[in-house]
């Protein structure tokens, strides 16, 4: 069992920046592909970043890439989540997630622990 903690949302301009953490229980944490998801106002939640267990292999959804970054320190059982030139639709709660299986993917399905979410919003 993983608890997931995440923190670092708030209020910030378009054009901004954001650094959202996701701190974990336990001492598997090395063993767990992580996740970021987020989720708007009426809309479905999606993939937003995931990093495997070393941290060496990264991937981002089209939406985010070149402006958001995913990294982990697991010495500390935390992942990141730079979110860079923000822009109003990025509003959302973000969630972060843990997968069992190590592989991470972009499916929420594959994800076997989430955190309750931050939430984020971007004014114009």
């Amino acid at each position: 069992q993983v608890q997931l903690v995440e923190s670092g949302g708030g209020l910030v301009q378009a054009g901004g920046s954001l650094r959202l953490s996701c701190t974990a229980s336990g001492r598997t944490f090395s063993s767990y592909a992580m996740g970021w998801f987020r989720q708007a106002p009426g809309k479905e939640r999606e993939f937003v970043a995931g990093i495997n267990r070393s941290g060496f292999s990264t991937y981002y959804a089209d939406s985010v890439k070149g402006r958001f970054t995913i990294s982990r320190d697991n010495a500390k059982n935390t992942v990141y989540l730079r979110l860079n030139s923000l822009k109003p639709e990025g509003t959302a709660v973000y969630y972060c997630a843990a997968d069992a299986g190590g592989m991470g993917t972009r499916r929420e399905a594959s994800y076997d622990f989430w955190g309750q979410g931050t939430q984020v919003t971007v004014s114009s």
